[in-house]
Protein backbone atom coordinates (compact mmCIF):
# COMPACT_ATOMS: atom_id res chain seq x y z
CA UNK A 1 0.00 0.00 0.00
CA UNK A 2 1.60 3.31 -1.10
CA UNK A 3 2.47 6.13 1.30
CA UNK A 4 0.09 9.45 0.74
CA UNK A 5 2.63 12.35 -0.29
CA UNK A 6 2.83 13.77 2.76
CA UNK A 7 3.71 10.18 4.11
CA UNK A 8 1.14 10.41 7.18
CA UNK A 9 -0.95 7.50 7.76
CA UNK A 10 -4.84 7.86 7.18
CA UNK A 11 -7.11 6.24 9.32
CA UNK A 12 -10.94 5.91 9.84
CA UNK A 13 -12.90 5.26 12.63
CA UNK A 14 -16.56 4.55 12.07
CA UNK A 15 -19.54 3.61 15.04
CA UNK A 16 -22.94 3.79 14.42
CA UNK A 17 -23.49 6.32 17.43
CA UNK A 18 -21.26 8.72 20.25
CA UNK A 19 -23.75 8.24 22.59
CA UNK A 20 -22.85 8.09 26.34
CA UNK A 21 -21.04 5.24 27.30
CA UNK A 22 -17.64 2.85 26.40
CA UNK A 23 -17.43 2.84 22.98
CA UNK A 24 -17.29 6.52 22.70
CA UNK A 25 -15.10 6.81 25.49
CA UNK A 26 -12.82 4.56 23.91
CA UNK A 27 -12.94 6.66 19.98
CA UNK A 28 -12.75 9.27 21.43
CA UNK A 29 -9.68 8.63 23.35
CA UNK A 30 -7.94 7.36 20.51
CA UNK A 31 -9.13 10.74 18.31
CA UNK A 32 -7.38 13.04 20.52
CA UNK A 33 -4.46 10.71 21.73
CA UNK A 34 -2.92 9.22 18.43
CA UNK A 35 0.23 11.17 17.04
CA UNK A 36 -1.04 13.82 14.36
CA UNK A 37 2.34 14.31 13.15
CA UNK A 38 2.35 10.54 12.00
CA UNK A 39 -1.64 10.38 11.73
CA UNK A 40 -4.08 11.88 9.98
CA UNK A 41 -8.21 10.57 11.04
CA UNK A 42 -11.39 10.73 10.34
CA UNK A 43 -14.62 10.13 12.51
CA UNK A 44 -17.65 9.22 10.65
CA UNK A 45 -20.84 8.78 13.03
CA UNK A 46 -24.28 8.93 13.09
CA UNK A 47 -26.98 10.34 15.69
CA UNK A 48 -28.17 9.14 19.27
CA UNK A 49 -31.59 8.84 19.52
CA UNK A 50 -34.32 10.80 21.26
CA UNK A 51 -33.80 8.84 24.57
CA UNK A 52 -29.83 9.16 24.65
CA UNK A 53 -26.95 11.68 25.60
CA UNK A 54 -24.78 12.62 22.77
CA UNK A 55 -20.80 12.18 23.65
CA UNK A 56 -19.60 14.38 21.06
CA UNK A 57 -22.55 16.73 22.37
CA UNK A 58 -21.74 16.75 26.04
CA UNK A 59 -18.17 15.71 26.67
CA UNK A 60 -16.41 15.39 23.65
CA UNK A 61 -16.97 18.68 22.28
CA UNK A 62 -13.40 19.01 20.76
CA UNK A 63 -13.61 15.77 18.44
CA UNK A 64 -14.60 16.50 15.31
CA UNK A 65 -16.82 14.11 13.33
CA UNK A 66 -18.65 13.57 9.89
CA UNK A 67 -22.27 12.43 10.63
CA UNK A 68 -23.50 10.08 8.53
CA UNK A 69 -27.65 10.21 7.96
CA UNK A 70 -28.85 6.79 8.85
CA UNK A 71 -26.04 5.39 11.16
CA UNK A 72 -27.52 5.12 14.48
CA UNK A 73 -28.60 2.30 16.86
CA UNK A 74 -31.65 1.10 14.77
CA UNK A 75 -32.08 -0.95 12.04
CA UNK A 76 -33.77 0.91 8.97
CA UNK A 77 -32.97 -1.05 4.99
CA UNK A 78 -33.57 2.14 3.83
CA UNK A 79 -31.69 4.04 6.19
CA UNK A 80 -28.57 1.74 6.24
CA UNK A 81 -28.69 1.68 2.56
CA UNK A 82 -28.51 5.68 2.31
CA UNK A 83 -25.64 5.06 4.73
CA UNK A 84 -23.82 2.76 2.87
CA UNK A 85 -23.39 4.93 0.11
CA UNK A 86 -22.66 7.66 1.91
CA UNK A 87 -19.46 6.10 3.68
CA UNK A 88 -18.26 4.54 0.08
CA UNK A 89 -18.55 8.35 -0.78
CA UNK A 90 -16.20 9.49 2.12
CA UNK A 91 -14.27 6.46 1.30
CA UNK A 92 -13.54 7.12 -1.81
CA UNK A 93 -12.72 10.31 -0.62
CA UNK A 94 -10.14 9.86 2.02
CA UNK A 95 -8.49 7.15 0.79
CA UNK A 96 -7.76 5.32 4.47
CA UNK A 97 -5.05 3.46 5.14
CA UNK A 98 -6.52 1.88 7.90
CA UNK A 99 -10.67 1.56 8.40
CA UNK A 100 -11.73 0.80 12.13
CA UNK A 101 -14.82 0.01 12.77
CA UNK A 102 -16.43 -0.30 16.16
CA UNK A 103 -19.92 -1.65 17.40
CA UNK A 104 -22.20 -3.94 15.69
CA UNK A 105 -23.68 -1.90 13.39
CA UNK A 106 -20.90 0.15 12.24
CA UNK A 107 -19.23 -2.94 11.71
CA UNK A 108 -21.64 -4.50 9.16
CA UNK A 109 -21.93 -1.04 7.59
CA UNK A 110 -18.64 -0.20 7.58
CA UNK A 111 -16.99 -3.06 6.56
CA UNK A 112 -19.28 -4.03 3.41
CA UNK A 113 -18.22 0.00 2.45
CA UNK A 114 -14.83 -0.44 2.63
CA UNK A 115 -15.17 -3.35 0.52
CA UNK A 116 -17.61 -2.31 -2.42
CA UNK A 117 -15.56 1.45 -2.07
CA UNK A 118 -12.63 -0.62 -4.32
CA UNK A 119 -9.98 1.03 -2.23
CA UNK A 120 -7.67 -1.27 -0.86
CA UNK A 121 -7.51 -0.38 3.06
CA UNK A 122 -6.22 -2.46 6.19
CA UNK A 123 -9.57 -3.50 7.93
CA UNK A 124 -9.60 -3.28 11.65
CA UNK A 125 -13.16 -4.04 13.43
CA UNK A 126 -13.18 -3.79 17.86
CA UNK A 127 -16.22 -5.71 19.47
CA UNK A 128 -16.63 -3.70 22.39
CA UNK A 129 -18.98 -6.51 23.60
CA UNK A 130 -21.41 -8.88 21.31
CA UNK A 131 -24.42 -9.91 20.32
CA UNK A 132 -25.04 -13.38 20.81
CA UNK A 133 -26.44 -13.32 24.64
CA UNK A 134 -29.02 -11.56 25.80
CA UNK A 135 -29.99 -9.44 22.93
CA UNK A 136 -32.19 -12.07 20.19
CA UNK A 137 -33.97 -15.00 19.99
CA UNK A 138 -31.82 -17.92 18.21
CA UNK A 139 -33.00 -17.25 14.68
CA UNK A 140 -31.89 -13.43 14.61
CA UNK A 141 -28.48 -14.33 16.79
CA UNK A 142 -27.60 -17.16 14.12
CA UNK A 143 -28.04 -14.55 11.27
CA UNK A 144 -26.15 -12.18 13.36
CA UNK A 145 -23.41 -14.81 13.40
CA UNK A 146 -23.47 -16.07 10.11
CA UNK A 147 -22.99 -12.05 9.46
CA UNK A 148 -19.90 -11.50 11.29
CA UNK A 149 -18.47 -14.93 10.13
CA UNK A 150 -18.77 -13.60 6.62
CA UNK A 151 -17.14 -9.99 7.49
CA UNK A 152 -14.66 -11.66 9.55
CA UNK A 153 -12.81 -12.85 6.33
CA UNK A 154 -12.45 -9.66 4.86
CA UNK A 155 -11.08 -8.13 7.98
CA UNK A 156 -7.43 -7.63 8.70
CA UNK A 157 -7.63 -7.85 12.65
CA UNK A 158 -10.03 -8.20 14.84
CA UNK A 159 -9.81 -6.86 18.68
CA UNK A 160 -12.16 -7.90 21.79
CA UNK A 161 -12.27 -5.46 24.58
CA UNK A 162 -11.91 -8.36 26.83
CA UNK A 163 -10.81 -12.07 26.97
CA UNK A 164 -14.14 -13.48 27.56
CA UNK A 165 -15.90 -11.66 24.99
CA UNK A 166 -13.23 -12.99 22.17
CA UNK A 167 -13.21 -16.50 23.17
CA UNK A 168 -16.81 -16.44 23.54
CA UNK A 169 -16.95 -14.99 19.64
CA UNK A 170 -14.04 -17.82 18.78
CA UNK A 171 -16.72 -20.16 19.99
CA UNK A 172 -19.01 -19.32 17.46
CA UNK A 173 -16.33 -19.78 15.08
CA UNK A 174 -16.37 -15.81 14.08
CA UNK A 175 -12.77 -15.33 13.03
CA UNK A 176 -9.79 -17.05 14.34
CA UNK A 177 -7.15 -16.72 17.13
CA UNK A 178 -4.83 -15.88 14.69
CA UNK A 179 -7.16 -12.63 13.66
CA UNK A 180 -8.12 -11.85 16.90
CA UNK A 181 -6.59 -10.08 19.82
CA UNK A 182 -7.84 -8.64 22.99
CA UNK A 183 -7.49 -4.88 23.49
CA UNK A 184 -8.58 -3.49 26.64
CA UNK A 185 -9.91 -0.43 26.95
CA UNK A 186 -8.10 2.92 28.14
CA UNK A 187 -9.35 6.17 29.57
CA UNK A 188 -8.50 9.26 31.82
CA UNK A 189 -10.73 10.80 34.53
CA UNK A 190 -11.66 14.16 34.94
CA UNK A 191 -10.64 15.68 37.92
CA UNK A 192 -12.09 13.99 40.86
CA UNK A 193 -13.80 16.39 43.71
CA UNK A 194 -13.81 14.99 47.15
CA UNK A 195 -16.94 13.32 48.25
CA UNK A 196 -17.54 15.58 50.80
CA UNK A 197 -18.02 18.44 47.50
CA UNK A 198 -19.41 15.99 44.78
CA UNK A 199 -22.25 15.12 47.40
CA UNK A 200 -22.80 18.67 47.57
CA UNK A 201 -22.91 18.98 44.53
CA UNK A 202 -25.89 16.16 44.01
CA UNK A 203 -27.61 17.29 46.72
CA UNK A 204 -26.68 13.71 48.80
CA UNK A 205 -26.71 13.29 52.37
CA UNK A 206 -23.35 13.24 53.79
CA UNK A 207 -23.75 10.55 56.72
CA UNK A 208 -25.76 8.41 54.71
CA UNK A 209 -24.18 5.33 52.64
CA UNK A 210 -24.93 5.37 48.41
CA UNK A 211 -24.76 2.68 45.92
CA UNK A 212 -24.66 4.01 42.14
CA UNK A 213 -25.99 2.26 39.25
CA UNK A 214 -23.94 4.30 36.29
CA UNK A 215 -25.36 2.98 32.61
CA UNK A 216 -27.97 2.82 30.08
CA UNK A 217 -31.36 2.29 31.55
CA UNK A 218 -32.38 -0.66 28.89
CA UNK A 219 -33.32 -4.15 28.47
CA UNK A 220 -29.80 -5.43 28.57
CA UNK A 221 -28.65 -3.73 31.79
CA UNK A 222 -31.22 -5.25 33.39
CA UNK A 223 -32.79 -2.52 35.12
CA UNK A 224 -35.90 -3.88 36.56
CA UNK A 225 -32.99 -6.70 38.64
CA UNK A 226 -31.47 -3.64 40.23
CA UNK A 227 -34.62 -2.75 41.53
CA UNK A 228 -35.23 -5.61 43.21
CA UNK A 229 -31.91 -6.07 44.63
CA UNK A 230 -32.82 -2.49 46.37
CA UNK A 231 -36.79 -3.49 47.31
CA UNK A 232 -34.63 -6.87 48.71
CA UNK A 233 -32.26 -4.83 50.76
CA UNK A 234 -34.88 -2.41 51.82
CA UNK A 235 -37.19 -4.91 52.91
CA UNK A 236 -34.26 -6.38 54.87
CA UNK A 237 -33.83 -3.17 56.60
CA UNK A 238 -30.43 -2.60 55.77
CA UNK A 239 -29.38 1.70 55.46
CA UNK A 240 -28.22 1.90 52.04
CA UNK A 241 -29.37 4.64 49.25
CA UNK A 242 -29.01 4.64 45.48
CA UNK A 243 -28.23 6.40 43.20
CA UNK A 244 -28.97 6.19 38.97
CA UNK A 245 -26.82 8.09 36.97
CA UNK A 246 -27.88 6.78 33.27
CA UNK A 247 -31.26 7.17 30.89
CA UNK A 248 -32.57 5.10 28.86
CA UNK A 249 -36.40 4.04 27.08
CA UNK A 250 -36.96 1.83 30.81
CA UNK A 251 -36.47 5.16 32.76
CA UNK A 252 -39.77 6.01 33.05
CA UNK A 253 -41.07 2.70 33.74
CA UNK A 254 -38.20 2.12 36.83
CA UNK A 255 -39.08 5.57 37.86
CA UNK A 256 -42.52 4.61 38.08
CA UNK A 257 -41.95 1.71 40.03
CA UNK A 258 -39.47 3.54 42.68
CA UNK A 259 -42.42 5.97 43.37
CA UNK A 260 -44.95 3.13 43.66
CA UNK A 261 -42.96 1.11 46.38
CA UNK A 262 -40.98 3.91 47.89
CA UNK A 263 -37.89 2.56 46.84
CA UNK A 264 -34.46 4.15 48.17
CA UNK A 265 -33.37 5.21 44.82
CA UNK A 266 -32.30 9.07 43.62
CA UNK A 267 -32.42 9.45 39.88
CA UNK A 268 -29.59 11.78 38.29
CA UNK A 269 -30.17 11.42 34.36
CA UNK A 270 -27.72 11.28 32.25
CA UNK A 271 -24.28 12.86 33.71
CA UNK A 272 -21.42 13.79 31.60
CA UNK A 273 -19.67 14.30 34.49
CA UNK A 274 -19.52 10.60 35.79
CA UNK A 275 -16.39 11.25 38.06
CA UNK A 276 -18.74 13.60 40.22
CA UNK A 277 -21.27 10.07 40.81
CA UNK A 278 -18.41 7.81 41.73
CA UNK A 279 -16.57 10.50 43.93
CA UNK A 280 -20.47 10.89 45.75
CA UNK A 281 -20.73 6.98 45.97
CA UNK A 282 -19.56 4.83 48.11
CA UNK A 283 -19.72 1.25 45.91
CA UNK A 284 -21.30 1.00 42.08
CA UNK A 285 -23.79 -1.52 41.51
CA UNK A 286 -23.78 -3.50 37.78
CA UNK A 287 -26.25 -6.19 37.09
CA UNK A 288 -26.29 -6.19 33.75
CA UNK A 289 -27.24 -9.58 31.64
CA UNK A 290 -24.57 -9.39 29.32
CA UNK A 291 -21.16 -7.22 29.14
CA UNK A 292 -18.10 -6.44 27.35
CA UNK A 293 -15.77 -4.58 29.12
CA UNK A 294 -17.84 -2.10 31.51
CA UNK A 295 -16.45 1.07 31.73
CA UNK A 296 -17.86 1.95 34.52
CA UNK A 297 -16.25 -0.37 36.56
CA UNK A 298 -13.13 0.33 35.97
CA UNK A 299 -13.71 4.27 36.29
CA UNK A 300 -14.91 3.00 39.80
CA UNK A 301 -11.76 1.13 40.33
CA UNK A 302 -9.88 4.72 39.15
CA UNK A 303 -11.62 6.05 41.66
CA UNK A 304 -11.35 3.99 44.33
CA UNK A 305 -14.36 2.48 45.52
CA UNK A 306 -15.27 -1.10 44.93
CA UNK A 307 -18.05 -2.81 43.07
CA UNK A 308 -20.75 -5.28 42.80
CA UNK A 309 -21.51 -7.30 39.78
CA UNK A 310 -22.95 -9.78 37.96
CA UNK A 311 -20.30 -12.52 36.57
CA UNK A 312 -20.98 -11.47 32.98
CA UNK A 313 -18.81 -10.69 29.76
CA UNK A 314 -15.12 -9.45 30.59
CA UNK A 315 -16.52 -8.34 34.62
CA UNK A 316 -13.86 -10.67 36.23
CA UNK A 317 -11.02 -9.29 33.89
CA UNK A 318 -11.83 -5.48 35.57
CA UNK A 319 -13.03 -6.83 38.95
CA UNK A 320 -10.48 -9.05 41.46
CA UNK A 321 -13.29 -11.17 43.19
CA UNK A 322 -13.05 -10.64 46.72
CA UNK A 323 -9.89 -8.24 46.51
CA UNK A 324 -11.11 -5.50 44.54
CA UNK A 325 -15.27 -6.42 44.19
CA UNK A 326 -17.98 -9.26 44.77
CA UNK A 327 -19.10 -10.78 41.33
CA UNK A 328 -22.14 -12.68 41.76
CA UNK A 329 -24.55 -15.08 39.69
CA UNK A 330 -27.62 -13.12 38.10
CA UNK A 331 -29.22 -14.00 41.25
CA UNK A 332 -31.61 -10.96 43.25
CA UNK A 333 -30.55 -12.75 46.86
CA UNK A 334 -26.51 -12.90 45.87
CA UNK A 335 -26.57 -9.22 44.81
CA UNK A 336 -28.52 -8.31 47.66
CA UNK A 337 -25.94 -10.13 50.16
CA UNK A 338 -23.14 -8.30 48.21
CA UNK A 339 -24.71 -5.10 48.35
CA UNK A 340 -25.13 -5.62 52.16
CA UNK A 341 -21.82 -6.92 52.52
CA UNK A 342 -20.12 -3.73 51.70
CA UNK A 343 -23.02 -1.31 53.28
CA UNK A 344 -22.31 -2.77 56.43
CA UNK A 345 -18.47 -3.01 56.61
CA UNK A 346 -16.63 0.36 55.91
CA UNK A 347 -13.01 -1.18 56.23
CA UNK A 348 -14.22 -3.71 53.52
CA UNK A 349 -15.30 -0.91 51.35
CA UNK A 350 -11.76 1.09 52.20
CA UNK A 351 -9.64 -2.01 51.35
CA UNK A 352 -11.20 -3.25 48.41
CA UNK A 353 -11.05 0.77 47.15
CA UNK A 354 -7.78 0.71 47.58
CA UNK A 355 -6.62 -2.13 46.07
CA UNK A 356 -9.33 -1.59 42.95
CA UNK A 357 -7.39 1.77 42.44
CA UNK A 358 -3.81 0.31 42.07
CA UNK A 359 -5.58 -2.31 39.64
CA UNK A 360 -7.21 -0.69 37.04
CA UNK A 361 -4.57 2.26 36.88
CA UNK A 362 -1.63 -0.22 35.82
CA UNK A 363 -4.02 -1.38 33.23
CA UNK A 364 -6.33 0.55 31.58
CA UNK A 365 -5.00 3.66 30.99
CA UNK A 366 -5.89 5.45 27.91
CA UNK A 367 -1.68 5.86 27.14
CA UNK A 368 -1.93 2.30 26.74
CA UNK A 369 -4.69 2.32 24.41
CA UNK A 370 -3.22 4.76 22.37
CA UNK A 371 0.02 3.04 21.82
CA UNK A 372 -1.39 -0.12 21.25
CA UNK A 373 -3.31 0.65 18.71
CA UNK A 374 -0.57 3.25 16.84
CA UNK A 375 1.58 -0.14 17.18
CA UNK A 376 -1.28 -2.04 15.67
CA UNK A 377 -1.80 0.36 12.78
CA UNK A 378 1.90 0.25 11.77
CA UNK A 379 2.44 -3.23 12.11
CA UNK A 380 -0.30 -4.19 9.74
CA UNK A 381 0.68 -1.90 7.55
CA UNK A 382 4.44 -2.61 7.48
CA UNK A 383 5.82 0.59 8.39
Amino acid sequence: MSPHEDSSIRAMRIIARMNVGGPAVQVSGLMRGFDQELFEQELLTGYCAADEADYLEKVATDVKAIRIDGLGRSIKPRADLTALFAIVKEIRRFKPDVIHTHTAKAGVVGRIASILSGHRSVRVHTFHGHLLHGYFGPGKTKLVILVEKFLALFTHQLLAVGKQVQDDLIAARIGNSNKFAVMPPGLQLAKVPSKHDARIELSLDQNEIYCAFIGRITQIKRPDRFLDVVAKVKADAIKVNFIVAGAGELLQECQDRVAAENLPVTFLGWREDVEVVLAAADFVILTSDNEGTPLSLIQAGMVGIPVVATNVGSTNEIVVNGKTGLLTDLSVDQLASAVTKLAENSDLRAQMGAAGQEYTLARYGVERLVKDHQDLYLRLLNR
